[in-house]
């Protein structure tokens, strides 16, 4: 049975000055798949995600999400339309409580603060933040608000979350645990796609992987697929690295 296609980009372009950020993109993401999108530092790989949920305007190509175009369409109403995302520089609301945060995040849905609220507790049952429901953001730790971070995404239920390198700096039982609130999301049927260096986190949790370099698509495959690419190797992972995991 043919999959839907989740988001579609088609051709997209963004230049700040001389500087071609993303240039003439293409890549399908199908309903229910995680999609990796990797590459060395400057690839192109933030610029990508700020165009495709409304914080930038491409230059040019469109956005599709189940057919819908939304390349120009404002941030907000990309989020109402279900897709969210986390930020490469952590985003919370630091003077409020770990509740507090998510239930903003739940308004989108509910107009009310109760039912806003108990999704919220809802969310924070499923991604194992309920315990700290009262603490403050500050009070946090860098995992911890990783994990809050996508709990306020999951509060506007998204039909695409899109998470901007929500493993990094965490330690290896950190990692391991933010690996399974993954798939526990894809398990719930939510698409993904996911910025991230930590390149064991990506193979393991991918179904596919598109690797940006210098602002262009230079691969996009399996991990087993991207990690046997000369181009790829030379580009980003190095020699070191597929030896290891091979």
């Amino acid at each position: 049975m043919t999959k839907a296609i989740c988001l579609k980009v088609a051709g997209l372009s963004k230049r700040f000055g001389g500087l071609a950020a993303n240039n003439d993109i293409h890549f399908s993401v199908e309903e229910g798949e995680i999609v990796s999108v990797i590459g060395p530092n400057g690839a192109g790989k933030s610029t990508l995600f700020n165009c495709v949920t409304g914080f930038y305007k491409p230059d040019s190509g469109n956005v599709f999400f189940y057919g819908k175009d939304i390349t120009r369409m404002r941030s907000d109403k990309v989020c109402n339309l279900g897709i969210a995302r986390t930020f490469q520089i952590v985003e919370v609301i630091s003077d409020m409580t770990v509740l507090e945060n998510v239930t903003t995040g739940a308004l989108l849905r509910f107009h009310r603060i109760k039912p806003a609220m108990e999704k919220a507790g809802e969310i924070l049952t499923f991604t194992g933040l309920y315990e700290k429901r009262a603490f403050l953001g500050t009070e946090l730790t860098i995992a911890d608000k990783k994990r809050l971070e996508v709990s306020m995404a999951l509060a506007t239920r998204p039909r695409l979350l899109m998470l901007d390198e929500s493993m990094a700096g965490l330690t290896k039982v950190e990692l391991r645990e933010m690996l399974d609130l993954i798939r526990k999301i894809r398990n719930e049927g939510m698409t993904l796609i996911i910025v991230e260096h930590v390149m064991e986190a990506v193979m393991q949790i991918s179904d596919r992987v598109v690797v940006l370099n210098s602002g262009k698509k230079i691969m996009e495959g399996t991990p087993k697929e991207v990690c046997s690419d000369r181009e790829v190797i030379q580009a980003y992972l190095g020699e070191k690295y597929c030896a290891i995991i091979k």
